[in-house]
């Protein structure tokens, strides 16, 4: 059965404030690992009050401090907004606290806007050197060889596994030459999913981290008990969109009834363009969206974002989608089965 995975936003909502988002998103990967998924990704983002995750690392401790066995890790780390080394000092602590447990996604995106890529003093070059910052990245997690000058500690030896993040065949290109797994970013920018895909696995080469490629498929799904109710609630992920093309980033906002109240038909066309591959409704819905995009894309795993505004009504998403999937890949393993 293709395993499912979490990527958590960790929104700060209109009701909440920023320690509340991260205690929902601690009390979210705790149930996680009960209703049977696999990873608890969260991403780094700056200078938005909506999302409380911008120091990573943090907040990856804390999420992985109230569970006990699902594998927490970031979505990524953007990273040529910093030194390898001090990813790899980060991360490495984090293996050493949480060993076996965490993940570490990296990708070349800012991350924010060009303003704020500016406070983070990032240089205007900074992306081109992504590949030669991933491979230096990798080396710090390997033992440390004799007389080694510069060691991230505690990070060598951890091996602490490495994922590429991408929205385009760039990443795809890199994933594969490097022999990493790839996770694609289909949550939000829809457009290359099975281009990227195509690159990385006939492109792929085998390394010590990987055997055989391991594509990831990020995809929005929110789930209720009725297409109606589970439609409502994925309006506080249309509204945040609509916000972003504002140039207004501010707290997630609460369902609304009439969603064509809100934006213009502009703005609609921009939304759904990056929201395209959404999977929204009842539990049949949700099951038959799933089996499709499994047998589109052939992915090796599912990483969900349900960004619905209550936290209960969010748990009871994760708690459905988890519940209809068992279910179908039993179905497909037993037809399967037989003669």
């Amino acid at each position: 059965m293709v395993p499912l995975s979490i990527l958590d936003l960790v929104r700060v909502t209109e009701d909440t404030d920023a320690r509340g988002a991260l205690d929902n998103a601690r009390d979210l990967a705790a149930h996680a690992e009960i209703w049977g998924y696999r990873r608890f990704w969260v991403a780094e983002h700056h200078n938005m009050p909506g999302i409380a995750s911008a120091a990573t690392s943090i907040a990856i401790a804390h999420i992985a401090a109230g569970s006990k066995s699902i594998r927490v890790g970031a979505g990524g780390i953007m990273l040529p907004n910093h030194a390898p080394l001090i990813i790899a000092e980060q991360f490495g602590t984090l293996a050493r606290l949480f060993p076996g447990r965490i993940d570490l996604g990296v990708g070349r995106a800012p991350g924010t806007d060009q303003l704020t890529v500016q406070a983070l003093r990032r240089q205007p070059t900074a992306a081109d050197t992504f590949p030669r910052d991933v491979l230096e990245l990798q080396a710090y997690f390997e033992p440390a060889a004799p007389h080694q000058r510069v060691q991230a500690v505690p990070a060598a030896g951890t091996k602490v596994p490495i994922w590429i993040l991408g929205s385009s065949t760039y990443g795809a290109h890199l994933a594969a030459e490097l022999g990493l797994p790839y996770a694609f970013a289909s949550h939000f920018a829809p457009d290359q999913l099975l281009a990227a895909l195509d690159v990385y696995r006939s492109r792929f080469k085998s390394s010590e981290q990987l055997a055989t490629p391991h594509a990831m498929v990020g995809v929005n799904i929110i789930a209720a008990e009725t297409d109606g109710e589970a439609r409502r609630l994925a309006t506080t992920q249309q509204m945040s969109f609509a916000n972003i093309f504002r140039g207004a980033r501010g707290l997630s906002q609460p369902p609304i009834d009439d969603i064509e109240a809100y934006w213009t038909p502009r703005e609609k066309t921009q939304v759904l363009q990056m929201l395209q591959r959404s999977i929204v409704g009842s539990p049949e819905t949700v099951r038959t969206g799933i089996n499709a995009l499994i047998d589109e894309t052939a992915a090796d795993e599912i990483m969900i974002v349900s960004d619905v505004y209550d936290h209960n009504a969010r748990l009871r998403s994760f708690e459905l989608i988890a519940a209809v999937h068992e279910t179908s890949g039993k179905e497909r393993m037993s037809t399967e089965t037989c003669p």
